[in-house]
């Protein structure tokens, strides 16, 4: 299991205290640091089932800057939201946790992160 952080993200602590709490075996990915390739992120967006609207932080100031809540959401325009998240990675909602059955979750209530657990075994 790898987990997504932000260590300035209070949500993203919270995760982790609970996988500890479990005594869960997980990797910890500082994404703002060791930033997602658009590849990486195709795949955790068909891991999650959603869409790369779906984990983008849409009140960040990078995403005023971009204009992301004009634009255009459907099969077209994908491309163009993953290479904005890819570049600006500040805009992936966290934590994202992927699980060993090859799902991923986004942990942002303790009952998410509990699913991740479950998904382990």
């Amino acid at each position: 299991m790898e987990i997504w952080i932000n260590p300035a993200c209070s949500k993203c602590r919270s995760a982790l205290s609970l996988l500890d709490a479990e005594g869960a075996d997980y990797t910890v990915r500082r994404y703002l640091e060791d930033v997602p390739t658009e590849d990486e992120i195709r795949d955790v967006l068909d891991r999650l089932g959603l869409e790369p609207w779906d984990i983008t932080r849409t009140q960040e100031a990078d995403a005023k800057e971009l204009g992301l809540k004009d634009w255009p959401r459907d099969a077209d325009a994908r491309d163009r939201w993953v290479t904005a998240l890819a570049g600006h990675p500040r805009l992936i909602q966290r934590p994202i946790i992927t699980a060993q059955d090859g799902t991923a979750v986004v942990g942002r209530s303790e009952e998410a992160v509990r699913d991740a657990l479950t998904r382990e075994g």
